[in-house]
């Protein structure tokens, strides 16, 4: 039986040409009703586009692909720091894909394993389903993902694994020992949809921990913003001008507890002694202003990630691995 082509998958989806081209090269310039028109008849097909046909006779492309929402955060910066060292000396340079809405996730993840313009993939904190695992097993490319526990994750492609759920009771459990009683929050309220969860995983359980030792978390005292320091800086100024206001901030990254620090000294206040603050994700500059913090080992899972996937671009049998990461709490100065 002939091998099916373009003409093929034009006619069984009910498309022109062009649309199944844009489909294998610009997939987010196409609605996603016709997109998956598309795929279902690549899949039903069997089709093998041309590129990716020379590809897998030529093997390697020299291409890592790095699949992340969020790519200027700096908790992704570490993460790729990762997956540069673990690269070095290895043929393969990365390619960072950033993704902005569901459309552009599940174009890239539809259309990477196609086109194989990469020898793997990396994809960040991006759940996707089972249709997609298959395709991606189905056209042999290899993908390893690091993801959150909370997050729904497929158990046949290979993960790097962490829980933000446990960094919430780390946080209280920590903050309580301490002998701190007035708590207050600052995270995140802008959490995409396509990521798959619906708020700071931190919260509910720092929220628990504390109810759980007979210790309050007003609604109040959580200020939700979107994601960066300016906008952290000014939900801590509001904390600060509660008539009683917390003696003591949980962050849900180190990048707000930033702007939090910056709202305390703008009050002239002492951090710990006035207020003390504590972060999450443990980035490069938190050890050098004194940041107490946890450690999510940003770093390790970005190596961990890339040796993963050159372990299955070696060896295209080797069977799906899970490696869970922990949480590591760094005792330092502002709390």
């Amino acid at each position: 039986m002939a091998a099916a082509t373009i003409y093929d998958v034009s006619k069984r989806a009910g498309v022109s040409i062009a649309t199944v081209s844009r489909v294998l090269n610009s997939p987010d310039l196409v609605g996603p009703e016709t997109r998956a028109r598309v795929l279902n008849a690549i899949d039903e097909l069997n089709f093998v586009p041309k590129f990716e046909a020379q590809t897998r006779a030529r093997r390697d492309i020299g291409r890592i692909g790095v699949l992340t929402p969020f790519f200027t955060s700096d908790s992704f910066v570490d993460r790729l720091r990762g997956v540069v060292a673990a690269l070095a000396g290895q043929p393969y340079e990365p390619v960072i894909y950033d993704v902005a809405s569901a459309a552009q996730r599940d174009g890239h993840l539809a259309n990477l394993p196609l086109t194989r313009r990469v020898d793997g993939v990396i994809v960040i904190g991006l759940p996707f389903d089972d249709i997609t695992a298959r395709r991606l097993q189905k056209f042999r490319l290899p993908t390893v993902q690091i993801v959150s526990a909370s997050q729904k994750f497929n158990q046949s492609i290979s993960s790097v694994v962490h829980d933000d759920t446990a960094g919430g009771r780390i946080a209280a459990e920590y903050l309580l020992e301490r002998g701190y009683r007035r708590f207050g929050f600052v995270g995140d309220t802008n959490i995409p949809e396509f990521v798959g969860v619906s708020e700071d995983q931190k919260l509910g359980t720092f929220r628990r921990t504390l109810a759980l030792a007979g210790f309050n978390l007003p609604d109040a005292y959580v200020r939700l913003a979107p994601f960066g320091m300016e906008n952290a800086r000014q939900e801590g100024q509001i904390l600060l001008d509660l008539p009683e206001p917390p003696d003591v901030i949980f962050a849900g990254s180190d990048t707000q507890a930033i702007g939090v620090i910056s709202a305390a000294r703008e009050r002239g206040l002492a951090v710990p002694g006035d207020l003390a603050v504590m972060g999450f994700d443990d980035i490069e500059i938190s050890d050098f202003i004194g940041l107490t913090t946890i450690r999510q080992q940003l770093k390790e899972s970005g190596r961990l990630a890339a040796e993963l996937l050159l372990a299955h671009i070696t060896e295209e049998e080797a069977p799906a691995r899970q490696i869970e990461l922990q949480f590591t709490l760094m005792r330092r100065m502002t709390a």
